[in-house]
């Protein structure tokens, strides 16, 4: 047992050398293209330990009762969702869950596999595509393991319906000056509500392909003439990467009012994750984030999350 375990650890870190473990390098950009497909590549699966309650199942989990994926969005910026399995089993075991979704959606994998201690879990990310001619309503997402299933709705709805929580931003149209090939760096992952820079590299999180070159732009369409009074930006922010050492310094934030740009908001010196900007009510179309200056001696604009108010 003491073997199988010292050998599960080594498999969970070889199988954990992904998006997130990309961030770790010296250099946070990694080195390798991703190869294009369908859907963005997630390859990364997280072996965490527990305790078994005996019952020798295998147990599918999710991260969610429900999934909401609006239509419309950049392909490169699918629904997430947490999916996973938990071993019951009095001893070791090979687990298999099959994963299935009803069309016209489609999953990033499906099957998960992996061999399990008792009380272990394995967990994964699964991206879910909307083609842009899908219905909306609802959809079923089923997880199978063993004898057990687990049904995850999945609700197929419109950018205007979603609950943005005042978020005029999420899952709008972002355009971008550049983008960086060497890896999934998105532009549309600016404003998927995810402010965490653990995603960094697999996804989540947009970097530009002009170092030491100033500025570089995202621009948000807002769908519309929308009253606005601030913009919180996220910047690349881990542990082994501070803010301070390669997020976003400086920056201006411009509305966009009778087609022409006007600057409302300049920040200057940031070092921290997260920066707020109000300002005076604008009625605009679209808001620009012009990145002026970063922290990093290698000058890249990293933005992990822009939100709209």
């Amino acid at each position: 047992m003491r073997h199988l375990t010292a050998a599960l650890t080594v498999a969970a870190l070889t199988l954990t050398t992904g998006a997130a473990a990309l961030a770790d390098r010296d250099d946070p950009e990694p080195a390798v293209q991703a190869p294009e497909q369908d859907l963005p590549s997630v390859s990364s699966l997280k072996v965490t330990p527990g305790t078994s309650k005996g019952t020798g199942r295998l147990i599918p989990i999710a991260g969610a009762g429900l999934l909401v994926a609006p239509l419309g969005v950049d392909a490169a910026c699918p629904a997430k969702i947490e999916i996973g399995m938990r071993s019951d089993a009095g001893k070791p075991r090979y687990a298999d869950m099959s994963v299935e979704i009803d069309a016209p959606l489609t999953a990033s994998r499906s099957m998960l596999s992996s061999y399990l201690p008792p009380g272990y879990e394995l967990g994964a990310k699964l991206l879910v595509a909307v083609p842009p001619s899908t219905p909306e309503g609802e959809y079923g997402l089923r997880l199978e393991a063993g004898k057990e299933r687990l049904a995850v709705p999945v609700r197929v709805v419109g950018v205007d319906e979603l609950d943005n929580g005042g978020n005029l931003a999420l899952r709008r149209p972002v355009t971008a000056s550049s983008q960086h090939t060497n890896a999934n760096y998105p532009a549309c992952s600016v404003v998927d509500g995810d402010r965490s820079s653990n995603g960094w590299a697999g996804g989540n999180g947009w970097n530009d392909a002009t170092g030491r070159a100033w500025p570089d732009t995202v621009d948000i369409a807002l769908g519309g003439a929308k009253s606005v009074t601030r913009v919180d930006l996220h910047t690349l922010d881990t542990e082994r990467y501070p803010a301070s050492s390669v997020g976003l310094r400086d920056w201006d934030v411009q509305a966009r009012v009778d087609g022409q740009w006007r600057t409302v908001a300049q920040v200057r010196g940031n070092t921290k994750g997260s920066a707020r900007s109000d300002f005076a009510a604008v009625t605009t179309d679209a808001i620009r984030v012009s990145a002026l200056a970063s922290n990093g001696a290698n000058d890249y604009t990293r933005i992990i999350e822009v939100e709209i108010f």
